[in-house]
C-alpha cells in the first residue's frame, strides 16, 4: 500500500506523483482510489491532485467521473483551471457526450475562464464524435472571434463532423480555408475526412480530385481509409472502372484490403463479369 502520510506535505507530493503515474498508464480506477484514500486520511488536496485524476478519467473516456471530480473541486473551493476544464471536455468527447462538453465550455466562460485552443479542440472533437456538424462549425467561428487561430486538429475535426453530417460542401470549404490560412492539410485527418465527406455526399469526382491532390503534394494515402472512401464514392455513383483502378493501385502499393475493400473488390469484379468485360489482373 502506498505510504502517502496523514496530512503531511510529503504525503501530498507522493499522492500527486502516484496519481500522475496512474494517469500515464491509463489506470483511472487506481487514480480515483488514491484520491479517495487521500481524502479519507486527511491529505491536503490541491488543484493538481484533482486535475491529474480528471486527466486519468479523460484518457479512459470516463466522462461521468471527470465531471463529478470537477464538481468536487468546486465544493472544496478549489478554483477550476483551463487545464482541468479542458480535460473534462475531452473526457466528454471520448465518451461521445457532446452536450455536456458544450455545457462545460459555457461554464468556463461564465467563470471568466477563457477557453484556449486545447479547450476548443476538445469541444469540436466532442461534436465530431456526436455527429454534430453545426455546433462544430460554431466553435470554429468562435475561435476566430476570440483571436485563437484554429490549428490542424481544429479543422480536421470540423471536416470530419461535416462528413458525418453529409455536408460535403462545408467540408470542402474548410479544406480550402486551411490552405488560405497556410495550414497544410495532412493525410490521416484532413484529407481522409474530406474524402469521406465526398463519399457520403456521392461526389466521386471531388473524392478522386482530393486523392490526386494528395499525390501532387507528395502525400501518400494513409494506407487504406482514404483510398477506400474514394472507392466507395465511385461505387455509389456506378463508376466501376474508376473503382477498379483504385483497387489495382492498392494492390500495387502492397496494401492488403480489409473487409470493406474486399467487399468493394467483389462488387467490382461481379459488375465487370456481368458486363462481359475482360478479367482484371487485380
Amino acid at each position: 500500500m502506498l505510504d502517502i502520510g496523514r496530512g503531511s506535505g510529503e504525503g501530498a507530493i507522493s499522492l500527486e506523483a502516484s496519481i500522475k503515474t496512474c494517469s500515464r498508464t491509463k489506470q483511472w480506477n487506481a487514480a480515483l482510489r488514491l484520491l479517495r484514500e487521500g481524502v479519507r486520511i486527511g491529505v491536503q488536496l490541491a488543484q493538481s491532485h484533482y486535475v491529474a485524476t480528471v486527466s486519468a478519467c479523460r484518457k479512459s473516456g470516463h466522462w461521468q467521473y471527470a465531471l463529478s471530480l470537477l464538481y468536487e473541486m468546486w465544493k472544496a473551493k478549489l478554483e477550476h483551471t483551463v487545464v482541468s476544464c479542458s480535460a473534462g471536455i475531452s473526457a466528454c468527447g471520448k465518451g461521445e457526450q457532446w452536450q455536456p462538453a458544450l455545457a462545460l465550455l459555457t461554464e468556463m466562460r461564465e467563470a471568466k475562464l477563457e477557453p484556449d485552443v486545447t479547450s476548443y479542440n476538445a469541444g469540436i472533437s466532442a461534436c465530431e464524435k456526436g455527429e454534430q456538424w453545426q455546433p462544430a462549425l460554431a466553435l470554429l467561428s468562435e475561435m476566430w472571434k476570440a483571436k485563437l487561430g484554429p490549428d490542424l486538429m481544429s479543422y480536421s475535426a470540423g471536416i470530419s463532423a461535416c462528413g458525418k453530417g453529409e455536408q460535403w460542401q462545408r467540408a470542402q470549404a474548410l479544406l480550402s480555408e486551411m490552405r488560405e490560412v497556410k495550414l497544410k492539410p495532412d493525410v490521416i485527418f484532413s484529407y481522409s475526412a474530406g474524402i469521406s465527406a465526398c463519399e457520403k455526399g456521392e461526389q466521386w469526382q471531388r473524392a478522386l480530385a482530393l486523392l490526386s491532390e494528395m499525390r501532387e503534394a507528395k502525400l501518400e494515402p494513409d494506407g487504406i481509409s482514404s483510398t477506400i472512401a474514394g472507392i466507395s464514392a465511385c461505387r455509389k455513383c456506378a463508376q466501376w472502372q474508376r473503382a477498379l483502378v483504385l483497387l489495382c493501385e492498392m494492390r500495387e502499393a502492397k496494401l492488403e484490403p480489409n473487409v470493406t475493400s474486399a467487399t468493394a473488390l467483389a462488387s467490382v469484379r461481379a459488375r465487370r463479369a456481368s458486363s462481359g468485360s475482360r478479367r482484371s489482373r487485380c
